[in-house]
């Protein structure tokens, strides 16, 4: 998805593009995503900025999407079980409504009102108009559609090296298919970004960080909203790399459920892990008990691309001139990759950037990082 929309806000700028990918369109991280569109779990600060452009960017970009490609504007709604998490809910919330985020406090006995279906007893919550949800593949696919004929696609095509001139600046890549030449490279590799920048020479720690969807029989729209405990942005913000998993639900338009979210950093493993999907079904289940009766008919496995700082690395690399990166965004890429390639294609172009770019240098890390 970020690799697609900075092909398509390039092209929209009039440069011409080619992806580059050794799958298939969205066959990596963004085919295994739930589709966030998050404001909701980012602290005031840079991903925020970023995300709360990203929000505006989606809107604007939904006539472009397909009716399947399930955009929907639904919001989000953060609940917290007992009244010490409401208390820290509530004080996470009114920093990020200072930062410009729109939100509302829902006591306990409102909640119904919003997810009918909620167990009884949840101490409160606050709900995030701004959350919405797309198809990850399909939208991903659409946008690179929508960049016409300045966009070029070479698939199941892979990069092997950058091509540097007697400068050190990039003059293009050598893949499985032959050299591509061109004056930047943008490095929009996800979870394997890392990877890509050591071929360029360069150091960026992007780790995988593996999580498991469990996805429900199509069912009556029981699920409203994007609906997580409040513990799920802890999780998000955490360093471990043990298992760790946190209720997150909600509805398709289609009729599934889906079932998130867990984290571990264990390589590209892609085990089974019964024991996050007990956990993932425990939590889900406690949120909403409808959902015991439901059938879970299919589990998949993504990387999230996670950098030691929890904020992604995007614009020009300073050590190989040419070379941008657009890469390490967490599970929050599918959300912020509007405003990642209009970043991006801003660098290219000479433009003025939508929003500071210094927090996302990529070369902020010292060599030896992990």
């Amino acid at each position: 998805m970020v690799g697609a929309a900075c092909a398509f806000h390039a092209a929209r700028a009039g440069l011409t593009v080619t992806v580059v990918d050794r799958g298939a369109v969205a066959g990596g991280t963004t085919g295994a995503g739930e589709g966030n569109l998050l404001v909701s779990d980012k602290e005031p600060g840079p991903e925020l900025e970023l995300a709360l452009l990203s929000a505006t960017l989606w809107a604007e970009l939904a006539p472009l999407l397909p009716e399947d490609a399930e955009y929907e504007a639904k919001g989000g709604l953060v609940v917290a079980s007992d009244e010490t998490g409401l208390r820290a809910l509530r004080a996470f919330a009114a920093r990020q409504e200072k930062a410009g985020v729109t939100l509302r406090a829902v006591p306990g006995d409102a909640l119904h009102d919003l997810e009918p279906y909620l167990a009884p007893g949840l101490a409160g919550g606050v709900h995030y108009p701004q959350d919405a949800q797309v198809m990850p593949a399909l939208a991903a696919a659409r946008l690179l559609r929508a960049g016409g004929g300045r966009i070029t696609l070479r698939l199941g095509t892979e990069v092997t090296r950058v091509l540097t001139g007697p400068d050190g600046a990039v003059r293009g890549v050598r893949t499985t298919a032959g050299d591509l030449h061109a004056p930047h490279v943008v490095n929009a590799a996800g979870t394997w970004g890392g990877e890509l920048a050591r071929l360029a020479g360069v150091h960026l720690p992007v780790l995988p960080r593996r999580g498991f969807v469990l996805v429900t029989e199509p069912l009556p729209r029981l699920v409203r909203h994007k609906v997580y405990a409040a513990d799920y942005v802890a999780d998000v913000g955490s360093d471990s790399a043990a298992l760790q998993t946190s209720a997150v639900v909600e509805g398709t338009p289609a009729g599934p459920v889906l079932i998130g979210a867990s984290r571990e950093r264990v390589g590209f493993d892609r085990t089974l892990s019964t024991e996050a999907l007990r956990r993932l079904a425990a939590g889900a289940t406690a949120l909403f008990p409808v959902l015991a009766g439901a059938r879970a008919l299919r589990t998949y496995a993504g990387f999230r691309p996670y950098l030691p700082d929890h904020l992604p690395a995007i614009g020009p690399d300073p050590r190989v001139p040419g070379l941008l990166h657009a890469c390490g965004h967490e599970g929050a890429g599918i959300g912020l990759a509007p405003a990642t390639g209009l970043l991006v294609t801003a660098c290219l172009t000479g433009a003025r950037p939508p929003l500071d770019p210094h927090p996302f240098r990529p070369d902020r890390f010292p060599a030896g990082t992990p």
